[in-house]
């Protein structure tokens, strides 16, 4: 049996032993069946040794002690107590610390309620507002009020505001849940200035809607830059900026060739520079010369009814109002009166 161990390893060794433990129990066997041997064999019972635990042997289980579990606070709350210090800011909803009957979600029945704040998902999802109450707002604005400044005099309404700072920049910020905080449409700015804030002159305003075309809206006298080629919202900014500047100095520019220019080659109805004034004021001066001292002036309502007439199409309402002028100039209007 060694011999075999030695070759084998240790499981010859446990097989041996194995062997040992029943060739004892048949060996009990034998004594009992022979009858009572001498030094009380009869006596001695030899226990069997159990290696494994048997269905029989079952440990008892311990009792799981749950502990009791306290009702909700905020069925503690009291209605005056101080919301700021129960939510100082954004966090996750709370179902236990929100004293509100809150619900979201879809039902798929009808007339079935939402479901409740109490293990909702749908509500932990979504940021909440609870740290942003007015009795909140107010006491942090008062604790910024000492780091503010007095607000600027002069600037009390809008109409003072706009006069001393015309220019506008429009933008705008995203928050989503995504890798990356740059969102691509934060980038584009947008600049928006009056033109009569500008203070052009009849030929820097024309030269200056010439070339900005469709940017510019008459109703509102609103001049509107919008920039996004840049990766970058300062980058955009500022070539907005360069771009507002570079449509001043531009407009501002006379080229030589312009000094030439007769009222063929006008892109307007000049009515300074046109022949009806010239045919109107010897028609309102028949009889005298330039300079005599009953000269008369063609009235400016005149020539911007003319003007209108010629750049703006023939309409009804800028044929009534060069009608009405003309009647006007020739003395004609409380005669048009006394006929109707």
């Amino acid at each position: 049996m060694a011999l075999l161990a030695r070759a084998c390893g240790p499981w010859p060794l446990l097989w041996s032993r194995s062997v040992q433990t029943v060739g004892i129990r048949l060996q009990s066997t034998r004594l009992q069946e022979d009858g009572p041997r001498p030094g009380g064999l009869e006596e001695e019972e030899f226990r069997v040794l159990n290696l494994k635990q048997t269905k029989s042997q079952r440990l008892a289980r311990r009792k799981a002690t749950r502990p009791e579990v306290p009702p909700p606070r905020s069925q503690q709350m009291a209605t005056d107590q101080d919301w700021g210090a129960v939510w100082p800011g954004p966090r996750t909803f709370n179902p236990s610390a929100v004293p509100l009957p809150i619900r979201q979600g879809y039902v798929t029945k009808r007339n079935q309620m939402s479901p409740g704040k109490f293990a909702n998902a749908e509500l932990m999802k979504i940021p909440n507002f609870l740290h942003l109450t007015p009795p909140v707002i107010k006491r942090q604005c008062e604790a910024l009020k000492q780091f503010c400044t007095p607000w600027p005099k002069g600037l009390e309404t809008e109409e003072k505001m706009r006069a001393h700072y015309p220019v506008t920049c429009v933008t705008s910020d995203y928050c989503h849940a995504l890798p990356t905080i740059r969102n691509p449409l934060s980038r584009i700015v947008t600049v928006q200035v009056e033109l009569g804030a500008l203070q052009l002159d009849r030929h820097a305003r024309d030269k200056l809607l010439r070339l900005v075309g469709e940017r510019y809206d008459p109703d509102t006298d609103l001049l509107t830059i919008v920039t996004d080629r840049c990766p970058l919202k300062k980058q955009n900014y500022d070539y907005a900026i360069y771009l507002l500047t570079a449509l001043y100095h531009e407009s501002n520019t006379v080229e030589p060739w312009e000094a030439t220019k007769c009222e063929a080659d006008m892109e307007f109805f000049d009515f300074e520079q046109s022949r009806s004034k010239r045919n109107a004021e010897a028609t309102l001066n028949w009889g005298r010369k330039e300079g005599d001292s009953g000269w008369q002036q063609v009235p400016e309502a005149y020539g911007e009814a003319v003007s209108r007439l010629f750049n703006e199409g023939e309409n009804q309402y800028n044929i009534a109002k060069y009608k009405e002028q003309t009647l006007a100039l020739l003395g004609l209007a409380e005669a048009e009166q006394v006929a109707q």
